[in-house]
């Protein structure tokens, strides 16, 4: 059955390319595997883009619709063996890489990403990995150093991650020739197919030792709880990530190390709340203060400040007190500080209390 890419991607059809672009990315870091997503619909939104992404497979895929994908109309003729068809009289010639990218599982099956897939697995990039840093309310407005502890994969310092024992002998694979892979001609419905898989004898690695590492048996990588410093920045608020590039875990055979995100946890005041880079809060003031006015302490996160309170202040009023709030994170100055006024009526008034209140005239 036809895939429809676009719906896959969640595009019209009449997308543009930039737009295409950022419905993939979007969509894979929905499904992403590492963070805990549908590997199937990852791998249905890799094989949409790798076609839409394009500009003449998509050119082919909109003109051809499932005869793209299943290889028989509009490739009357083709010589697959060989890679290239014809339609209408027109040559097409396809390489190892867009047979993957356009049939996704089918070149699997027949071969055609194994190349690719013997080189991934060489340089196997380590897993990023997430954890949540928990913050103070005021260490996130102002920031500072913060100490995390972890356990995770790391490059095994006894044989620099080469995954070999120090002073064995290195040698290049006899069985693949130092490339990493194996290739072999398979009889299959389209045709002779050379196909390319990773060696067995390395591992697809390109090279044998006489000894693997002790520690980490030839690997590469050990678990260890690891200790880190991270600078938090002033301004950083709730949800919000700080990405740490290469402190993930390490990557297979001195492979690049993934990237550790941490997502941000605020624990909450007593006294303020913040709203974005604003500060919110309340005070309480008496009749008194209300009818004739007054100056009065207030709390800020920058320390206490002195704010006027107008003669005839009604209960409900907001005040702003300028650069009283957050450092901006991404920009320069500091959000304000809001406070609402709450006028408190007393209760129980005593009998000169209300005579005097009575002969005042509002």
């Amino acid at each position: 059955m036809s895939k429809d890419y676009y719906e896959i991607l969640g595009v019209s059809k009449s997308a543009s390319q930039d737009e295409i672009k950022a419905a993939f990315r979007k969509k894979a870091h929905e499904h992403h595997p590492d963070k805990g997503g549908d590997a199937e619909k990852f791998k249905e939104c890799n094989e949409a883009y790798q076609v839409l992404g394009n500009a003449e497979k998509r050119k082919q895929y909109d003109q051809f619709g499932s005869a793209f994908q299943s290889g028989q109309a509009g490739f009357g003729g083709a010589n697959w063996g060989g890679f290239s068809g014809f339609q209408n009289g027109t040559k097409m010639d396809f390489d190892f890489e867009d047979l993957s990218d356009i049939f996704g599982g089918f070149g699997d099956i027949f071969g055609f990403s194994g190349a690719s897939r013997s080189t991934n697995r060489r340089s196997s990039r380590g897993r990023d990995l997430e954890m949540q840093i928990k913050l103070g309310f005021k260490e996130a407005i102002f920031g500072l150093e913060k100490e995390i502890n972890f356990s995770k994969n790391t490059r095994c310092e006894h044989c620099s991650g080469t995954g070999a024992e120090p002073g064995s002998q290195v040698n290049s694979c006899s069985t693949c020739r130092g490339t990493g892979y194996v290739a072999r001609l398979q009889r299959t419905i389209l045709g002779n197919i050379q196909t390319k898989s990773p060696c067995s004898a390395c591992g697809g690695e390109g090279k044998t030792y006489s000894q693997k590492c002790t520690k980490c048996s030839g690997s590469g990588i050990i678990r260890a709880n690891v200790k880190l410093k991270v600078k938090i920045p002033a301004g950083i608020n709730e949800g919000e990530s700080i990405r740490l590039s290469g402190q993930g875990e390490a990557g297979l055979k001195g492979a690049p190390a993934g990237d550790l995100f941490l997502k941000v946890k605020i624990e909450p005041s007593k006294y303020f709340v913040r709203d974005g880079y604003d500060i919110r809060t309340e005070a309480t003031i008496s009749i008194k203060q209300a009818i004739l006015g007054d100056k009065i302490p207030l709390e800020t996160v920058h320390g206490t400040v002195k704010l006027k309170i107008p003669e005839g202040t009604q209960s409900g009023t907001t005040f702003k007190i300028k650069e009283k709030g957050v450092p901006k994170l991404h920009g320069r100055g500091l959000g304000d500080h809001y406070v609402r006024i709450i006028v408190n009526i007393p209760k129980n008034l005593s009998k000169k209390q209300k005579n005097l209140l009575a002969e005042i005239d509002f």
